[in-house]
């Protein structure tokens, strides 16, 4: 079932995005993702529309949208290839005409999940706090 999180679920999201944050980008030191715990609790979910995919009780994934920004998408790593994502993505799909999202491009296994779902690529940019390089994706449509 896909549903807005309760307060409750909030420390289930940051483990998945912490554990899939660093699993996603091998690419980078998992300090990193380690110190924007506190930001993803205070900040970036506050202020996002916010759905968890939740079975048996339990989150196994969530999706962020900031306006029309695709902010956050993750699965819990134990639960990747099961078609998760590919639900959550069919969700707000379904809510949004449009969407942009951005991607490092060093996650090539992101890049084509997106691009399977109909998101193409739009630009290239450098991400301002980590330095990487980061593919923006339009959803076509």
């Amino acid at each position: 079932m896909i549903r807005s999180p309760k307060k409750t679920d909030i420390e289930s999201i940051i483990k998945i995005w912490l554990e899939a944050s660093i699993k996603a980008h091998d690419f980078m030191p998992s300090d990193y993702w380690e110190s924007k715990v506190n930001d993803m609790r205070d900040v970036y979910l506050p202020s996002s529309a916010n759905y968890v995919y939740e079975n048996s009780g339990e989150i196994y994934g969530f999706l962020s949208i900031y306006k029309c920004t695709l902010a956050a998408l993750f699965v819990s790593p134990s639960r990747q290839g099961e078609g998760i994502g590919s639900e959550l993505i069919g969700f707000i799909k379904g809510k949004y005409r449009e969407l942009t999202l951005s991607v490092y491009k060093n996650n090539t296994a992101s890049i084509s999940f997106y691009k399977k779902h109909g998101f193409v690529r739009y630009k290239e940019q450098i991400d301002e706090h980590t330095g990487h390089p980061e593919i923006i994706m339009k959803l076509k449509s």
